[in-house]
């Protein structure tokens, strides 16, 4: 297979989620992001029955129940299951997903894409019981590193809590992957890597997948032309995603052996679908470190047609129904935001868009929401997703050590 046919298999949707998670930002248009992934199938046939799960069986999909499925698959020692972060239908599948398996495989561990793997001592005190929700996101730093609203996630945080099912902080910090993305793999000393070891070389395939993520983020900071797979930036992004991918898979790794008189537990991973599409990524990263039994499970719209499918996307995918049309679009700032150190930072603002018409550019920082200290993201993103159309939302901003005054207009119809 060409890589411009898988190409067309990556929804630009995806790419845009996967851009913003791996280069340590968040868009701040989460919300349409969403609704966008509900939108009826664009031209071409669909191959997937709303609610229904789906097999490769040749070139085509092909009908199959979730029981076989699961039978199938829960004999595995790790099974990946994907997502689009701000998609709370992915995290509903999540949840039926590990209930099914649970009942036929009691002894499990799962593993969050979501959490660095240093606040695991709070992972284990929330699993025992020790921490309410309140304490158990404030003590993850939840909105420092992940940003994404918690109660997407609550439910699998819960399922764990209430079945006394391990929970495993896949993730290395952000700095450390920043730090990657910025240097590469070779400038960062050893003893900061937090005991990550060098990854598997990746696959053209891969690459050339990474490169798409890479020159789309190059065109929502304005520079389309700028990006080539040469690019020095681009060769210290690829060491940061393997990092990323070879950190969970390690993790994953080292819990594949039973404990001492135990049943060898079966570990599911929690993550977006870029990190195991195709068998890249964290699958890739897993058969290198000896972990040959892996399954692949992911969530896709219905309306996915049929030339976005072929055999080794997934060992089997669920067909997320769609769901009816919002009367309202949330607004679109066109900006993507980054958490930093309890900052909250513009990484870049799109051409075109409302934030740079309101004046807004790369490398401010938003330190008051209309005339308030600005905590942190979330309320920001709340702010931006709750305001009413024709309505101003003034911001203060620093930017080279100046504070400016910033208002932005959002239009009165959507």
């Amino acid at each position: 297979m060409t890589f411009l046919s898988q190409a067309r298999m990556i929804p630009a949707l995806l790419l845009a989620t996967i851009a913003s998670t791996l280069f340590g930002v968040l868009v701040a248009d989460r919300a349409s992001a969403a609704s966008a992934a509900h939108r009826p199938a664009p031209p071409g046939k669909a191959c997937l029955a709303p609610a229904g799960w789906a097999i490769f069986d040749d070139r085509q999909t092909k009908a199959a129940s979730k029981q076989n499925i699961l039978a199938e698959l829960v004999g595995r020692d790790v099974l990946l299951l994907g997502e689009q972060h701000d998609d709370a239908d992915h995290h509903q599948w999540q949840l039926q997903v590990l209930a099914g398996l649970h009942a036929l495989r009691p002894e499990m561990v799962i593993g969050f894409e979501m959490f660095p793997r240093r606040v695991q001592p709070v992972l284990d005190r929330w699993v025992a019981g020790e921490l309410g929700v309140k304490e158990f996101l404030a003590e993850s730093q939840w909105d420092r590193f992940w940003n994404t609203p918690p109660e997407l996630y609550l439910p699998l945080f819960e399922f764990a809590r209430l079945n006394r099912i391990p929970m495993l902080a896949l993730n290395i910090d952000q700095k450390l992957t920043r730090k990657i993305a910025d240097h590469g793999w070779a400038a960062v000393p050893p003893a900061e890597r937090e005991g990550v070891g060098q990854a598997a070389a990746p696959s053209d395939a891969y690459r050339r997948f990474l490169f798409e993520i890479y020159r789309q983020h190059a065109e929502m900071r304005g520079k389309p032309r700028q990006a080539a797979p040469g690019d020095a930036a681009f060769a210290n992004f690829v060491d940061s995603q393997l990092a990323w991918d070879r950190a969970m898979a390690e993790a994953l790794a080292r819990q594949a052996a039973p404990a001492a008189g135990k049943a060898k537990p079966l570990l599911v991973g929690i993550m977006g679908s870029g990190h195991l599409r195709f068998g890249h990524g964290v699958p890739h990263q897993l058969r290198d470190l000896g972990v040959q039994s892996i399954g692949t499970l992911l969530p896709l719209p219905s309306a996915t047609t049929c030339d976005e499918l072929a055999p080794g996307l997934a060992d089997a995918v669920f067909a997320v129904p769609t769901r009816p049309p919002t009367p309202d679009v949330p607004p679109r700032l066109g900006v993507a935001l980054e958490s930093r150190d309890g900052r909250v930072l513009i990484a870049s603002v799109s051409k075109g868009s409302l934030a740079e018409k309101s004046g807004l550019q790369d490398g401010d920082q938003i330190i008051e929401l209309a005339g308030r200290p600005l905590p942190g993201l979330p309320p920001l993103l709340a702010a931006i997703r709750e305001q009413p159309p024709g309505t101003w939302l003034p911001l203060l901003v620093e930017r080279d050590g100046d504070r400016i005054e910033v208002v932005v207009r959002f239009p009165a119809g959507r």
